[in-house]
Order: structure tokens, then sequence, then C-alpha cells
């Protein structure tokens, strides 16, 4: 159906036409929603940053750039503070004045139960309006890194939510949707035209956009396609029914760079690829072992990580586009050595020595979830594990769906093995403990089905917020890794590498996030 509904949005494209202003963008899969605070997941981010602005962003070098925010710094005052000042005359989409009482409601909202961003708030105890264009935000305890953490929060209008009946973040996990899920009212470079989800999303160039002159602005309009099948997506391109897609299928590169008027622009990303395991659980739903969880022996897990040929998966699966990794952060990432990062060699008969000692010779039966619309090859990776687990005993079953059905799974805890990959926006080890390692407790450990919970290393990841002595700090963040790796909470696949193709018309550079900020786009 999904196939049916893409050729036949593609045949639409190409019947209206297009002008030169208006970019054509397609990628795997669509936004999860418009609500700006209810998803922390990169397409979702990707489409927001083009209607909603965030204080701070990344340019595409990944360095810092003033966006709602022009200056800000530690208070010479209190340690405790850090001091915002807003950029001043700023309206949202619908005429409305930016200003700091705006910026309190966001991180207020960013803060509440129902938002996915609340992990990278937790060591805000207060958010205060000083005048209308200055804000303070009060930490427990110095926060050198809080600035990281709000490149991807986006700031909303207190009036048009409380109007609009939004003030609350959309419960996705309970299924709710909002006027906020479909609408929008930003104040960045893009309006929304109109939105069918998984269908295509059309913007329009804000004329009243603060950054109009600042930015190149090459196109005027934007429709934007999720197009979930490969051939299809890629074809696509091909025949000039759209301009640009984020994701060029790796067995189809050569193809689209020998295509003349088309460009293949390649870059690593800020993003590892990983399993998942309940090692929690007293019993597993999905496996065949009654009255025993076989993950959560550890020599099980370390078996598993053993089984997995990585150079085959970058070879085979991934025609030499990812990079094997032996750690769950990706080289960008503040905390990451080349040490952590050493590949696991394939071994069968190790593997099977370990099973053996387990009490699992005869290995199990067990689900693997996997979705089909989010990352570089997801399925056929998972396609490829599946294999890999078979020649240890372990039979899997694969689940590949898409990542709207894929994702709850993870954060309502009903999976038992899973695929997930992971991009590190705030360049720092603690995003990762925050949302993968600690306790899973309300505030943190959102995205930590796996059921380890240690008080010692939650402790240890909450003191990474406050902590000001940087050798100190490395240190406390190197032991929290010792206990991820000795623990085999994840086993590690690899670090996923961009390709983004385009028509030479389109100028453009690779984001390592994979979130292409389309005000920087020119029209060549």
């Amino acid at each position: 159906m999904l196939r049916t509904t893409a050729i036949l949005t593609i045949a639409a494209l190409a019947a209206t036409g297009a002008s030169a202003q208006t970019l054509r963008w397609a990628r795997a899969g669509d936004s999860l929603t418009l609500d700006p605070h209810a998803q922390n997941e990169g397409p979702t981010h990707t489409l927001a940053h083009q209607i909603y602005e965030p204080l701070i962003i990344r340019d595409v070098t990944g360095a810092f750039e003033p966006a709602l925010a022009t200056e800000w710094a530690v208070s010479e005052d209190d340690p405790n503070v850090w001091v915002f000042k807003l950029r001043e005359g700023v309206t949202f989409a619908d005429g409305a004045d930016f200003n700091a009482e705006d910026v309190v409601f966001s991180f207020g909202r960013a803060q509440s139960e129902n938002s996915a961003m609340k992990e990278l708030l937790t060591s805000i105890t207060d958010v205060r309006a000083v005048d209308d264009y200055t804000v303070e935000f009060v930490t427990d305890g110095p926060n050198p890194i809080l600035p990281n953490n709000f490149t991807n929060l986006f700031m909303m209008d207190s009036g048009w939510a409380e109007a609009n009946d939004v003030v609350d973040v959309q419960n996705m996990a309970d299924g709710e949707t909002t006027f906020a899920a479909t609408n929008a009212n930003g104040t960045g470079p893009y309006t929304v035209e109109s939105r069918e989800p998984d269908v295509k999303t059309v913007l329009v160039a804000n004329p009243d956009y603060w950054g109009v002159d600042d930015f190149p602005l090459g196109f005027d309009r934007v429709e934007y396609t999720p197009i979930q099948n490969a051939a299809t997506r890629v074809a696509a391109l091909l025949s000039g029914e759209v301009d640009f897609i984020q994701d060029v299928p790796v067995q189809d590169l050569d193809r689209v760079k020998g295509t003349d008027g088309l460009v293949v622009k390649t870059a690593p990303q800020n993003r590892v690829i990983f399993l998942g395991l309940n090692i929690g659980a007293d019993d597993l739903e999905r496996d065949n072992i009654e009255g025993a969880n076989p993950l959560a022996d550890v020599r099980v897990r370390r078996a598993m990580n053993m089984a997995i040929n990585r150079d085959a998966i970058k070879q085979v699966v991934m025609r030499g586009q990812s990079q094997p990794a032996g750690m769950i952060a990706p080289p960008f990432v503040d905390g990451w050595t080349e040490e952590l990062d050493a590949v696991q060699p394939q071994d069968i008969e190790g593997a099977k020595a370990l099973m053996d000692e387990a009490g699992y010779a005869d290995g199990f039966t067990i689900q693997l979830d996997c979705p089909n619309d989010r990352y570089v090859n997801d399925e056929a990776i998972c396609q490829a594990v599946a294999g890999m687990m078979g020649q240890i005993g372990i039979t899997v079953n694969l689940n590949a769906q898409s990542k709207a059905l894929h994702f709850p799974l993870i954060q309502n805890g009903t999976t038992d093995f899973y695929l997930l990959g992971w991009g590190v926006p705030t360049y720092d080890s603690e995003y990762i403990f925050n949302f993968l390692v600690h306790s899973k407790d309300g505030e943190r450990g959102s995205w930590n089905p796996t059921g380890f919970s240690d008080a010692a290393t939650d402790a240890k990841i909450e003191s990474l917020a406050s902590e000001t002595d940087l050798e100190a700090r490395a240190a406390t963040v190197a032991e929290i890794w010792n206990t991820v790796q000795e623990e085999q909470l994840y086993i590690p696949l690899h670090h996923q590498v961009l390709n983004w193709g385009m028509t030479d018309a389109v100028g453009t550079e690779v984001s390592p996030e994979d979130d292409p900020k389309l005000k920087y786009f020119t029209a060549n």
C-alpha cells in the first residue's frame, strides 16, 4: 500500500511540475509528528527545523550558531545560572512576537511528563524571564555543557498553544493526536501549507522570517515526500521527479553518481546502529524458553556479540558504506576512544562455547524487532543478523515494520531484542547515558527497555551534568563506558555513513546529523 501511495505521489509531482524555486525532497520515512516536543527522533526534528527554531543550532560542521538566542554565557554572579540573550524583532508565523515568556513556556512544556525531550533538561530547576529578551536557566549545580542540549529544543508561541489547546505535549505512547501534531506556528524559514502524514508535506517560505537576508534560502517552496521503498525513491531521483533524497540506497550509489546532472555527497554520520536486549525480565514473552530469560546471562549476550560478522555486514549489506563499531558512541562524541570502539571479531566456536557454558548449547528462539524505513538498509541488516545468530543455535524470527510501529515497542518496553540507531546531537556521552543506560524512572532512561538498572551507575550519570572538573568528568565517563562494555548492554554493529543524492541544481553539504536545514540550501 505504501509503495502504491509513493508511486501515485511521484506521478502527481511529475504531472504538476515545479518551478526553479521548488525543492522536491524525499526520504525513506516521514516525521512522526509536528509537535516539537513529542518525539526525540531524527526525521521528526529535521522537519521541525524548517518550521520551528531552537535557541542555538549547529551548522553543517557541527559548530554552534546563534538562532533565537544571540549570545549566552554563565552568569558572572552565579555559576549555577546560564544567561541567554534573545534575538529581537522575531515573530511567529501568525505575527505574534517572540519573547522570553515563550522561552519559559517552551522549556516548561519540554520538561513535562509526555515530552520526549525531558532527559536533556534534568539539571534545570528554573527558567526565568528577566525581561522580554533575557532568560536565565538555573541549574542544580554548575552545568558547563547545558547549551549542548538545546540544539533540538524548539520554541513555541505560548498564546498559540493556549488558543489551540496544545499546552500539553502530545502523548504519542497512548496514540493521542492533537492540533499541534498536524499544525505548526514557528519562527522558522518555512510555514506549513499542507500536511498529509506519510504522504506529503508542503512548506512555503516565511516572508517575515528574521533571517531572510542572512541565509541563502534558495527555495521558496518545499514538497517533502516520504518514499519508503528504496527502488522507488532512487527511481524518482533518476527520473527527475524529485531533486533531493537523503538516503541513496547503497546498492544504487554508482548508478546515481554515473547519471548526468546528479551528485552524491557522502560523509560519516554522528550515529551508531546497534542491537538492544531485554536483560532484566525474569522470562521473555517471545522466546521458547519457559521460566527463564537467556538474555539475562552475560555469557549469552557476549556470545551474540561474538556471532556478528561486522565486516560482512559492511561489505555485503552496506556495500562498504559503514564503519564497524565496538561501542554505541560515534567517533564525534566526547568519551569515544579507539580502544573502546575496537571491533569484536566474529568467533563462532568461542560463541558456541559460551552458549554451552551458560546452559544453552541447543540455543533458543527469539523475535528480533526491526524498522524498515528508518536507517540505511535496516531490514537487510536484521536479516543478516538473523543468519549469524543461527550459526550459534539462536533461531531469530524477524519482525520488520515501519518506525511508527517499531519505536513504541522500545519506548513502552514491549520488545526483547531490537535494532536501534542513536545519534548524539550534544556530542557528549551524557546524552547516550541519560537515554540508553540510566534506569527507566520517568525522568531518564526513556529509550532503555533493557531492564538494566544500577543505582551506582545512575549516580555517576547524574553527576555529569554538574561536574566542572573536566579531568574528573572524563574519568567518570570512562567508568560508565566500562560498565556498558563489561555488561554487554548492547551489541554495536556500525557507525552509519550518509549518502545524499541531489541534482546539480541543489547546493548543500552533508550534515553529520543528517538534518538538512533548508535555509542553507542554494538553487544553482
